[in-house]
């Protein structure tokens, strides 16, 4: 399994702040994981990575076995779909339940993998935007107010 560290020093620093003032943060955690799922997904429609930056085209060897030209998207479309998050008092995480999804994420060659019929560029779909990060700090401060 790959792990991503998608913290940020604002993140880090308001929840911080809330432990130290002993908050159980399990509430807004979900409510992060639940966003973050979203957002995740939201990504793939519009085909780009957390910062923006728009996915690779398929090769022309992709286009031909696939039958079709749509980045990351096989027959059962499933690693678009299947996300999930675990939340806990002072962390959440999220992230794919498909096997090869760190490859679609990373990318990798067929040197390092023998077994892909080519190279595969790296296509990111987890992560963090500026955005995400303000949507975590208002749900965080959300849970504040309450």
């Amino acid at each position: 399994m790959s792990t991503i560290n998608a913290s940020t020093e604002a993140v880090e620093r308001a929840i911080q702040d809330m432990l130290n003032k002993g908050e159980d943060l399990t509430a807004p955690m979900k409510s992060i994981g639940e966003e973050m799922v979203n957002r995740t997904q939201q990504r793939f429609r519009d085909k780009e990575a957390p910062d923006g930056t728009p996915w690779a085209d398929n090769s022309p060897v992709t286009e031909k076995r696939k039958g079709h030209g749509r980045v990351l998207e096989g027959e059962s479309n499933e690693l678009s779909k299947q996300f999930s998050y675990s939340a806990a008092s002072d962390s959440v995480e999220w992230g794919s339940l498909m096997f090869y999804a760190a490859m679609q994420n990373y990318g990798g060659t067929k040197a390092e993998f023998p077994h892909l019929w080519g190279d595969i560029p790296g296509r990111e779909f987890i992560g963090l935007s500026d955005d995400d990060e303000d949507e975590v700090l208002a749900i965080l401060a959300d849970h504040l107010s309450l």
